[in-house]
């Protein structure tokens, strides 16, 4: 049996992708297409690299039991159940930039084709056909294309054909008139953008709100020598409502790659000789393909890594900043020494970032101390995917507060939660030095310095001499070295905190044994292995 983690490759991938897996995992194939070959062949792999033809749903992802990464070499993942996956803990990333030029620039060929009859001509040509008047065109100069989506894949379009001369306007409510300016675009309602366009282009996601957006309304204010082009996502632009639009000459003419039902083999827009069809082309170059393959492949690496990945569609904290990235591991031990001194799951907690860090976005550090404080607390594997789940599960108000003010440290994170009884337990920490040692310097309002490892016990006790001593004395008696050691205290003879590093676990009846010699209000062991 290998020890390596198990990657299923369940479609064909670029050989760059198994390349970019590198030598590290165990590399299996399977027909994810053939349900009756993917059930089994999914059930004891970490992760599963697809395309579109591999539908992991709730019945796929419960069949697999230490599934940890769900990779569409693609953009669109309406072959993936994300909610089922995130409840089970799954991450699921794609390539969401993979293949941006591929579709922008086959939308740019759909213009182009749309305008010049350039399939038409060539079929009937192959026919031995000559129609030159038949197939008669219109100029891209100073015709008006209207970009319905102004994201990246709307402004590539809109960059490379307003090289043909042509005026472009944009729809798109979460983009600024200032940024579309920038680009060269004027920014219209869609009732302008649908009145003044000469050609009109898709580029927005499949959501309630935009399914049948270019529909019967609005195909009734375009000109009727508007060509419609729809290289996002199926349904965006209602079928039908563009076949009576065709139907009645209210529309001139149409580019599709994309349907609402795909495959699609038979459409009744099939019919007009003035409609370009493609079979859901946007992403099928060479280039793409690969640059899809290696994007996930490096996401898997990560995930299975244990660290959080930028392209992940389910986990909140997008890209991280390199300076961040060091603090992770960090708030994720915090967060289980948090569990460990607390003893119970917090009513409310409370994620703090002091320092110069906080020129980032920090709200991953939050996402990392959540996946730390319910990591000995649950049965099922915490990941950063479904960590914020548990805490609202639990009723637990999670809440992430920033200062660029750092008294002692550059940087500090505090993980602070109050119990259901009212009691606040705390606990901070810093990264030290060029090699980010990770030091624990703070529990509540006592000051420590002491370098985390992987074992340590905690003591809250009545200050008098002997204790250190005693302390020593039990623990050694155990076989059990003490590496490091502090003590804080607020005044002479009240209450004193223990924090100590050792090497080994230290067993419940000698931690027992160490509370009752001492009288400790409160013994605590950490492990963090």
């Amino acid at each position: 049996m290998s020890s390596k983690p198990v990657v299923l490759i369940a479609e064909e991938l670029s050989p760059a992708t198994v390349d970019a897996l590198g030598p590290d995992f165990e590399i299996r194939h399977c027909n994810g297409a053939d349900r009756a070959e993917l059930l089994p062949a999914i059930a004891d792999v970490d992760a599963i690299l697809i395309r579109s033809a591999t539908k992991v749903d709730a019945e796929a992802i419960a069949a697999a039991n230490k599934l940890k990464v769900v990779a569409r070499a693609g953009v669109g993942l309406d072959n993936v159940d994300v909610s089922a996956a995130t409840k089970a803990g799954v991450m699921v990333v794609n390539a969401p930039t993979s293949n941006i030029v591929t579709a922008a620039e086959l939308a740019c060929g759909l213009i182009v084709a749309t305008a010049r009859n350039i399939p038409q001509a060539n079929a009937a040509l192959k026919k031995s056909e000559w129609k030159r008047s038949k197939y008669t065109g219109v100029e891209l100069a100073e015709k008006t294309l209207g970009v319905v989506g102004l994201g990246r894949i709307g402004a590539l379009v809109a960059q490379r054909m307003s090289a043909f001369g042509m005026r472009i306007v944009a729809y798109d409510p979460y983009v600024q008139p200032a940024r579309a300016a920038q680009m060269g675009v004027k920014m219209l309602t869609l009732d302008e953008l649908l009145e003044v366009s000469d050609f009109i282009t898709v580029h927005l996601p499949k959501t309630s709100e935009t399914t049948g957006l270019i529909g019967d309304e609005a195909l009734r204010k375009v000109k009727p020598s508007v060509r419609i082009i729809n290289a996002a996502r199926g349904g965006i632009v209602d079928e039908d409502a563009l076949y009576s639009a065709l139907k009645e000459g209210r529309v001139a003419g149409a580019g599709l790659d994309v349907y609402a039902k795909e495959p699609c083999t038979d459409s009744p827009l099939f019919e007009f000789d003035q409609v370009v069809c493609t079979p859901h082309l946007g992403a099928s170059t060479d280039e793409a393909q690969e640059k899809a393959g290696i994007s996930v492949a490096r996401s898997v690496r990560l995930a299975l890594a244990g660290e959080l990945v930028p392209d992940a569609v389910n986990v909140q904290g997008g890209v991280i900043a390199q300076d961040v990235k060091p603090g992770l591991p960090l708030a994720e031990k915090l967060g289980r020494i948090f569990t460990a001194l607390a003893g119970e799951v917090a009513v409310r907690l409370d994620v703090e970032v002091y320092g110069e860090i906080t020129q980032h976005d920090v709200k991953v550090l939050e996402l990392s101390a959540l996946k730390g404080v319910f990591e000995d607390v649950v049965d099922e594997t915490v990941s950063y995917v479904n960590a914020p789940l548990f805490a609202q599960e639990r009723g637990v108000e999670v809440r992430l507060t920033t200062s660029s003010e750092s008294a002692d440290h550059r940087n500090v994170v505090t993980v602070r939660g109050t119990l259901a009884d009212g009691e606040e337990v705390a606990v901070s920490g810093t990264l030290a030095g060029p090699k980010y040692l990770q030091k624990i310097v703070a529990v509540g309002d006592y000051d420590v310095d002491l370098a985390l490892a992987d074992h340590m016990v905690v003591l809250r006790y009545e200050d008098r001499p002997g204790v250190v001593g005693t302390v020593g004395r039990i623990i050694g008696e155990a076989g059990i070295n003490i590496a490091g050691m502090q003590v804080a205290r607020a005044t002479a003879g009240g209450e004193a905190l223990a924090v100590l590093t050792v090497d080994d676990t230290v067993p419940s009846e000698v931690l027992a044994e160490v509370a009752e010699e001492i009288g400790a209000t409160s013994a605590r062991l950490v492990d963090l292995v």
